[in-house]
């Protein structure tokens, strides 16, 4: 057998070390194509796991959806927290409308605030030590700056840095919900659009805004997460009015509050929601086309004052130069 095989080699023509790399690569393919097939094939126990998981986060993320209400603060945030129940709730409708509606919210945004109020005006106060210090820091403007500040400059500073601290996320929160209420108002018409299209199309009502969020998962996030959260809360046993008003309070948007009243209104007395849903949408629509005609009718009086602050000075210019190029002649005559 070895002289045969011996033979078969010999009689390719090919070298030695030629007919080894050919055997060392179709080892190494061999390998390769191996390990490939048995990584592609998933095993039972694998997949199992896997679904466990997304049961396991999909029950978080119902959980969230659920939380339960807040307690109150105690200890050290007692102090930082507002006191006031109404003051409370009107921080939390702000967090939910910005999209942080998850539990423990208000507590970590009191928390943002408070560490930053004290860590802006800390940084500052290691920066003037360590510029105050020789040979702490190489010599730059900016040590030079701050190691020349009377008290009353550094004080003013502290001051400065601690508002901006603990005032500035209130900023980014007011900004953030505008932002994201902006986003829901504009895409909130075609989304109603296609749950009346779902609606006349034989769907039910709950059928038709999960399937509209998932639509719109890609296009606007926000609304679907709030579409979504609805038939969440539903299934988890809420009564429709309360989870349609509380997506209404979290969104803060007007039209979303208009679109829960008039499903809840349709659904108390009965009447057909496809014509409900109708006759809201042309409103709807109706309104946008007025306010789209508003903004046209203010651009001419926004653009008044740009043009006269623009062309008032060059009118001047035009007009009196010439008078005053001439008097300016003639006095020097």
């Amino acid at each position: 057998m070895e002289d045969y095989v011996t033979g078969v080699l010999t009689g390719t023509g090919l070298a030695p070390g030629a007919l080894a790399a050919a055997a060392v690569a179709a080892a190494v393919l061999l390998i390769y194509f191996g390990a490939a097939a048995s990584l592609a094939r998933k095993s039972p126990a694998a997949a199992r796991l896997s679904s466990l998981g997304e049961t396991r986060r999909r029950q978080t993320r119902d959980l969230a959806l659920l939380k339960a209400p807040a307690d109150q603060p105690g200890g050290l945030m007692k102090a930082f927290v507002p006191a006031s129940m109404t003051e409370r709730s009107e921080l939390e409708n702000k967090l939910s409308q910005a999209g942080f509606s998850q539990a423990g919210a208000l507590r970590t945004f009191t928390l943002i605030r408070v560490l930053l109020g004290l860590a802006l005006p800390g940084a500052l106060l290691l920066v003037i030590a360590a510029a105050k210090t020789p040979g702490l820091l190489p010599p730059n403007p900016v040590t030079a700056q701050v190691a020349g500040w009377t008290n009353m400059q550094v004080f003013q500073a502290l001051s400065g840095l601690v508002g901006a601290g603990f005032f500035g996320p209130i900023y980014v929160l007011n900004a953030r919900a505008a932002a994201r209420r902006r986003r829901i108002e504009e895409a909130f018409p075609n989304a109603l659009d296609l749950i009346r299209i779902s609606v006349d199309s034989g769907l039910g009502f709950d059928a038709a805004m999960t399937r509209v969020g998932n639509e719109l998962a890609q296009v606007s996030p926000d609304l679907a997460f709030e579409l979504l959260s609805v038939q969440r809360q539903i299934q988890a046993g809420r009564a429709r009015q309360d989870a349609l008003l509380d997506m209404s309070s979290r969104t803060g948007v007007e039209t979303v509050r208009s679109f829960a009243n008039v499903a809840l209104q349709s659904m108390q007395f009965g009447t057909s929601m496809a014509s409900a849903l109708a006759t809201y949408s042309d409103d709807l629509r109706n309104q946008r086309e007025m306010r789209a005609q508003e903004m046209a009718s203010k651009l001419p009086v926004k653009m008044s004052a740009v043009l006269a602050s623009l062309m008032l000075p060059a009118l001047i210019m035009i007009t009196i130069g010439p008078v005053v190029i001439r008097y300016i002649r003639f006095i020097a005559n």
